[in-house]
């Protein structure tokens, strides 16, 4: 992974931006690239680029960061990797560009002078990037589509900062570290924070599939450049040709994520996923795919050690494992909790990162995961169940009229809340009740039930006729917009991909694997 950080004072008279500050606002992403770092000063001082590298593609002083594209007017920091740059550079060659590297960093550069802001249309890959445009007197910012890779920014007071992780914008001595209560509140119900807000306040996050644009009048303007809702029109196949074409576009997508100038290899659990990207990637390899796999001591009924061993078996790879034990887990806290930024409560970031810095001491820098496959593929048992109930049930209990639906709940609840048993039922009877979608998320820990139980009374009164609600409406009322002829299991993905995918999942793979020096793709 790389770190990317930078400042820039808009509206300032003179320039101030000292290299000292970028540098110590850099720095505090050293875990995120230690091969290289570099500086800029641009905007006659009131603006400033900081960058930590992890050389991946070209590894010479060539892919030195940042970056200036044809001329000094344009330049790049640059977090993630460009998968079809090889492709996109043939076409600008042709045109005219000249290159100075082999770097993927390069070609959006390139494409950025040739095509304006619409550059994101044509680049596939994993990324957070920001452009300084002298000429235009404007910054850029884009996360991926998807959301692999984070991308943090402070604005207030003439003055715009960011980076890839919130620590770095911490380091500025205008921003301070205050508890954001409304995302609070939401990261109960989720466990993360909705983009684009973050538990700090002032400190927002781009959302996936997202560009940001800074003007010299301190305008900035969030626009969406990629969605990730399900095609308007379905394509007819049989059940054949359905699995031919999944192969034909994983067999595609691993192709692409196997290049490199490192070692790379497979985080190797044992299940559908790491064993698809194992079995596909041998298909391409010489060389033993290289496997790694976690396992715990003190709790053997959670291991997977026997499926992957099988795996790593039946395709003859390098394999690795590394046993853990509550003692590792408990000396780690400290370091997981100050890498973390915000608290991503998932146990599996702990082996994540033993795991990682498994691959990384045995030489391998880049690693592929099957994070997302589950949400695409609807590979959850929790899934299932929403899918039942809504068919079952659900889909003709909301057609009752909500007068008789208000009255059931009146007498249910309290009913319920004296058993003290099944809260969940307790909440879903709440939801029908006030005309409320079944399905929030996959991963709802404190609902709109249980919530007010743990919160202050001062909170309470705070938060007082607020829901989680408003933090996923926004996408189901997109996707019924867009999509209204959309079934329930494709909404119920799209809100995944949406939410708990980028913000929860990809996250803690992004933090514990930059932690232990290494690099993951999806």
């Amino acid at each position: 992974m790389c770190g990317i950080c930078g400042v820039w004072e808009y509206g300032a008279t003179s320039g101030r931006i000292e290299r000292a500050l970028i540098e110590s606002m850099r720095d505090e992403m050293q875990h995120r690239g230690p091969d290289d770092a570099g500086e800029l000063i641009f905007d006659e001082g009131r603006g400033g680029f900081g960058f930590r590298r992890l050389s991946i593609i070209d590894l010479s002083e060539a892919g030195h960061q940042p970056m200036h594209g044809c001329t000094e007017d344009v330049w790049l920091v640059f977090n993630g990797e460009i998968y079809n740059h090889a492709d996109l550079r043939e076409g600008l060659e042709e045109r005219g560009h000249v290159y100075a590297s082999r770097t993927d960093s390069e070609t959006i550069i390139h494409l950025y002078e040739e095509r304006g802001l619409d550059f994101v249309e044509e680049i596939e890959g994993d990324y957070g990037i920001c452009i300084w445009d002298a000429r235009r007197e404007r910054l850029t910012l884009v996360r991926d589509r998807i959301g692999v890779k984070p991308l943090y920014f402070y604005h207030k007071d003439g003055r715009f900062i960011f980076a890839s992780e919130i620590k770095a914008i911490l380091q500025h001595p205008a921003v301070t570290a205050e508890v954001d209560e409304e995302s609070l509140y939401h990261y109960l119900t989720f466990v993360t924070t909705p983009a684009p807000a973050t538990l700090f306040r002032d400190i927002k996050k781009i959302p996936p599939g997202h560009m940001l644009t800074v003007t010299r009048d301190g305008t900035l303007n969030l626009k969406q450049y990629w969605d990730a809702l399900p095609p308007e029109e379905t394509i007819e196949r049989s059940e054949e040709e359905h699995k031919a074409e999944i192969l034909r576009l994983l067999r595609a997508s691993i192709k692409k994520r196997m290049m490199s100038d490192v070692p790379f290899g497979v985080f190797l659990s044992g299940g559908v996923d790491s064993s698809a990207n194992v079995a596909l990637m041998s298909e391409l390899m010489t060389r033993p795919v290289d496997t790694f796999t976690v396992g715990f001591k003190d709790a053997e009924y959670l291991n997977e050690l026997d499926s992957a061993r099988r795996i790593a078996r039946d395709f003859k790879t390098n394999h690795h494992e590394v046993i853990i034990s509550e003692k590792e887990m408990q000396k780690f806290l400290p370091d997981l909790v100050f890498h973390q930024d915000e608290p991503i409560a998932d146990p599996v970031c702990v082996p994540l990162y033993y795991v990682s810095k498994l691959a990384r001491d045995s030489g391998t820098i880049v690693v592929q995961v099957g994070e997302g496959s589950d949400e695409i593929f609807s590979g959850y048992e929790n899934y299932v169940r929403h899918l039942r109930l809504y068919e079952k049930f659900w889909r003709r209990a909301e057609r009752v009229p909500q007068i008789f639906r208000r009255a059931a709940s009146a007498v249910a609840r309290p009913a319920l809340e004296a058993t003290g048993r099944k809260p969940v039922v307790n909440e879903l009877i709440r939801r029908l009740a006030a005309d409320e979608p079944l399905f929030w998320g996959g991963a709802v820990i404190y609902d709109e039930t249980l919530k007010p139980r743990v919160l202050s009374n001062r909170m309470r009164e705070r938060m007082n006729g607020r829901s989680s609600l408003e933090a996923v409406n926004l996408y189901l009322e997109h996707i019924e917009k867009e999509r209204p002829d959309s079934d329930f299991l494709a909404r119920m993905t799209y809100l995944e991909l949406k939410l708990r995918l980028p913000e929860l999942l990809l996250m803690r793979v992004d933090t514990e694997t930059v932690l232990a020096a290494g690099w993951t793709r999806t």
